[in-house]
């Protein structure tokens, strides 16, 4: 539903003890920058064939990284597809690490605001380094309690969003995240999905709430 329609909802709102965070799509976009260190990555394995764009990668984004490889390089054998995934995770650090995203407005402030009344966690699908390096970037450690991603854990967004639940022995959280894949697997983990229309999923079906930025959080 809309902010504008949320008398009611507000109430269930308050009632959260702690919200968990999706990463690419809801707090920062770095398609512009990954796309061109994958591209190199491709280019030194020769395979410039497969080229991606930045608008590629954000219907990719969110998902596990060897069905993103795979979606990249389909006709390839499961070696090629390794050999490209190490490189792209080596050329994406010192890319990321280095220039960073472009952080959604308003994040820094809502943080602020949102971290003093509830415990902040993140969940994403990234290889293992991905969020300390968003974390490190940003400055935005001391919001957030503790992080689980796939390249950690090897499990998929679910089971991290259950092992972030049990390990912080959370009651009542909410995850924002901006995809049908995050709404999928926030639903399948038993919490409530915030969807965050202005990242790379226009639309999900069965959202609890829908924002249109981050800091409308806040009016929640």
């Amino acid at each position: 539903m809309e902010l504008k329609k949320i008398t009611k909802s507000a109430i269930f709102f308050n009632m959260f003890d702690s919200l968990i965070f999706d990463v690419d799509g809801t707090i920062w976009d770095t398609t512009p920058v990954v796309a061109p260190a994958w591209n190199e990555a491709l280019d030194e394995m020769g395979l410039s064939y497969a080229h991606v764009t930045a608008d590629d990668l954000k219907g990719l984004f969110g998902k596990p990284m060897d069905v993103i490889i795979k979606a990249i390089l389909p006709e390839e054998s499961d070696e090629v597809r390794r050999k490209y995934e190490e490189l792209c995770y080596e050329k994406e650090e010192a890319a990321v690490g280095s220039i960073g995203g472009k952080l959604y407005p308003d994040m820094k402030e809502t943080f602020e605001v949102l971290s003093k009344k509830y415990k902040m966690y993140i969940v994403s699908n990234c290889q293992s380094g991905y969020i300390e390096t968003m974390l490190r970037v940003t400055g935005f450690g001391p919001y957030f309690m503790d992080h689980a991603c796939f390249g950690d854990a090897k499990i998929l967004k679910a089971g991290n969003i259950r092992l972030i639940i049990e390990r912080n022995g959370l009651n009542n959280p909410a995850y924002i995240g901006d995809t049908q894949g995050d709404a999928d697997a926030t639903h399948e983990a038993g919490i409530p999905f915030i969807h965050a229309s202005y990242g790379f999923g226009k639309t999900v079906d069965k959202a609890e709430y829908t924002i249109k930025g981050i800091k409308d959080l806040l009016d929640l």
